[in-house]
């Protein structure tokens, strides 16, 4: 297991849509050890390939309660509920910043294991936020692209800020 360098906002590769995976192989098994250690090291409770710089469409997530990591191949929302929650988001892509996001509290997600199962799973609450955050990062939605313009505005100068003092 590796801990990757993780690519920084406004790296272009975090717009880009990562390519589904065709084939899970020890290759992509490898991948999601590291994108959890990576995850853990940076901390964060979740991470895609594309924050490693890697455009394949591969998701994990650990919620503080879960004795395992959650690792989703080729996730995809198929349902999402009208009632909405409000939560504080972030990226390991860009630390130190956070704001306040809108999302559906429900989800239903199509995805495939490692092993090659085919599933689907409701998950609500954090573990519906994480998914949303994740798959739109898989889709080359940028968290911060969710927001207002003026907050969006205000979240890169302070992050810009933030990266000129640990200069």
């Amino acid at each position: 297991m590796t801990i990757r360098p993780i690519i920084r906002f406004p790296d272009p590769r975090l717009r880009k849509k990562a390519e589904p995976i065709i084939r899970i192989d020890d290759e992509v098994r490898t991948l999601a050890r590291d994108l959890t250690e990576t995850m853990h090291a940076a901390p964060g409770i979740g991470i895609t390939a594309p924050h490693i710089g890697v455009l394949r469409r591969l998701v994990v997530i650990r919620l503080e309660d879960a004795a395992e990591p959650h690792i989703s191949v080729n996730p995809e929302i198929v349902w999402s509920s009208p009632e909405t929650i409000r939560h504080v988001e972030g990226s390991v892509s860009m630390p130190g910043v956070t704001d306040e996001l809108e999302r559906s509290a429900r989800v239903r997600v199509r995805y495939t294991t490692l092993d090659g199962e085919e599933r689907e799973d409701e998950a609500e609450g954090l573990m519906a936020i994480c998914l949303q955050h994740e798959i739109d990062q898989l889709d080359g939605i940028f968290w911060i692209d969710r927001l207002s313009r003026l907050k969006r505005d205000r979240l890169i100068k302070k992050f810009d800020k933030l990266q000129r003092t640990r200069a």
